[in-house]
């Protein structure tokens, strides 16, 4: 039986709900990023493989993607504001034990329970929205602030990582969440009425498997492929299990009465189209937002705070592109809106390919910053066109479908874009390696840039001084194939997406002088 529907609240009550729901946004979100200011001081620390070191960055968006989908299904059957509550509750133990992680196994598992947490936390915030806000014009107004917390957590988590890392050990990156997390539980059940959906049926557990076997094989595929500049057959008999898992995954779920993932809603152009743009957004965004961080502390020389500040405007037009898009949007309408943001975005993201191995960091800001006001919008209006779209009993997997999106195009985009990087990256600097170098040191230089600068302060001055360029020269190569890859799949999701979107799209109401 649903609780009381937080939409018959007084608008007061629906605000500062929407208040306390942003603060898991925030975090959530915020932890994709925070790490990409942290890796190189934690690289130094616990001195994880290149493999580890990949796993460390996205085995937290992997979890986050493959658990999101269940996750929103089990809100509608046991509570929303639950489920929210023991996700934070895991979420804030998991962040301690990140914070105090010995070595890079223990990170690595602690990374994990932090996306166990947070897929109950993104799914239950945005269908506790849907189901507050009935009015569409306040609804979009409120998935506007969601996801200008969304990308401004994303922005925000390299500001914040530097200014931790500046005063405090790599541990603090993690630690900053607990705080939160207590505010969290102790305002929520508060402020945040529960609601409880009419599905009783229980979850699928051979679905939920599937969902698994078809995401981490795939994603194990693509590392293992960029680690070894091959596709072995150990990698490619995962990715055809991936790939087959996925099939099947997606057969059980049209024979399902109540599946994990409602395949018909697929068949409404403008939900295919928003689900799409969402994922292409984040798989661009956060894959750039790993290498401008690196890029900032070891190819410009800045410290972490320094690193982290230069950033900074990409945070302000993120955040403020999100919120003024329900405004554009109203005046233009979505297809127009998105395919102008994905534009950019890509105008961006090619700008940022043209990185020089050193005095980019006008180049690198301006072009971030572009990058982020396009993805903005595209974040916004996807998820408004998502929950939009399904009726209030299947908000939150719907909801969840979104964000399982969004996730696994950060995931993929770690991933992908970031094995792109690497493999050209060990191609180029394996092959220039003067002979002489010990074959460990040689090893150590092909694993990271990082790694292949803390080489060269065992070498002479001269030595030193021709690997470092060596090095720095072949990780901006590799940057510039990954961004300019991120580049051509922005520039597809500019034209495509935006032909889906215009399905039964309303014309844009004119423009109301009063306003």
């Amino acid at each position: 039986m649903p609780g009381t529907t937080p939409a018959s609240g007084s608008t007061r009550s629906r605000w500062a709900g929407l208040a306390v729901l942003t603060l898991p946004v925030i975090l959530t979100s915020m932890d994709v990023t925070i790490l990409h200011i942290a890796i190189p001081t934690i690289t130094r620390e616990l001195t994880p493989s290149p493999s580890q070191t990949l796993w460390i960055l996205d085995v937290y968006g992997f979890l986050l993607a493959g658990l999101l989908i269940v996750m929103g299904n089990a809100g509608d059957r046991i509570g929303r504001r639950r489920l929210l509550l023991i996700g934070a509750a895991v979420f804030g133990a998991a962040s301690a034990l990140a914070a105090f992680a010995p070595t890079p196994e223990a990170l690595i598992a602690a990374r994990a329970l932090m996306g166990v947490g947070g897929a109950t936390l993104m799914p239950s915030t945005l269908s506790l929205i849907r189901t507050m806000f009935a009015d569409p014009a306040e609804r979009t107004r409120a998935i506007g602030i969601w996801t200008a917390c969304l990308a401004g957590g994303i922005a925000l988590g390299p500001i914040i990582g530097g200014l931790l890392l500046e005063a405090f050990w790599w541990g603090s990156v993690f630690l900053v969440n607990v705080p939160v997390i207590a505010v969290l539980l102790g305002l929520a059940p508060r402020l945040v009425p529960e609601y409880r959906g009419p599905a009783s049926s229980r979850l699928d557990a051979l679905s939920v498997l599937l969902s698994f076997a078809a995401i981490l094989p795939i994603v194990w595929a693509v590392k293992t492929a960029a680690e070894e500049l091959a596709l072995t057959p150990p990698a490619l008999a995962a990715l055809t299990a991936g790939v087959l898992a996925g099939v099947v995954f997606l057969l059980r779920q049209r024979r399902l009465p109540t599946p994990l993932v409602d395949v018909g809603l697929f068949a409404d152009p403008r939900f295919s189209g928003a689900v799409l743009g969402a994922g292409l957004a984040m798989f661009s965004l956060v894959g750039v937002m790993l290498y401008s961080a690196q890029y900032l502390q070891l190819v410009e020389g800045l410290s972490p705070l320094a690193a982290a500040v230069a950033t900074s405007p990409v945070m302000v037009f993120v955040g403020g592109m999100a919120v003024l898009a329900s405004v554009l949007v109203r005046r233009l309408g979505h297809p127009l809106v998105f395919g102008a943001g994905a534009a950019v975005a890509a105008a961006g993201m090619l700008a940022f390919s043209r990185l020089p191995a050193g005095d980019g960091l006008v180049l690198a800001i301006v072009s971030s910053a572009f990058i982020g006001a396009g993805i903005s919008p595209m974040m916004t209006l996807s998820t408004d066109v998502v929950v939009a779209s399904a009726p209030p009993a299947r908000s939150g997997a719907a909801s969840a479908l979104s964000e399982t999106a969004g996730e696994l195009g950060a995931a993929l985009g770690i991933a992908v874009l970031g094995s792109i990087g690497t493999a050209l990256y060990r191609s180029r600097v394996l092959g220039g390696v003067p002979g002489d170098i010990p074959a460990e040191a040689a090893d150590a230089v092909g694993s990271s840039l990082g790694a292949a600068l803390g080489v060269t302060g065992h070498l002479p001055a001269e030595a030193a001084a021709h690997l470092a360029a060596l090095a720095r020269q072949s990780f901006t190569d590799g940057l510039a194939a990954a961004t300019l890859t991120g580049a051509l799949i922005l520039a597809a999701a500019a034209v495509l997406c935006p032909l889906l979107l215009r399905h039964g799209e309303r014309p844009p109401p004119s423009a109301d002088p009063a306003e």
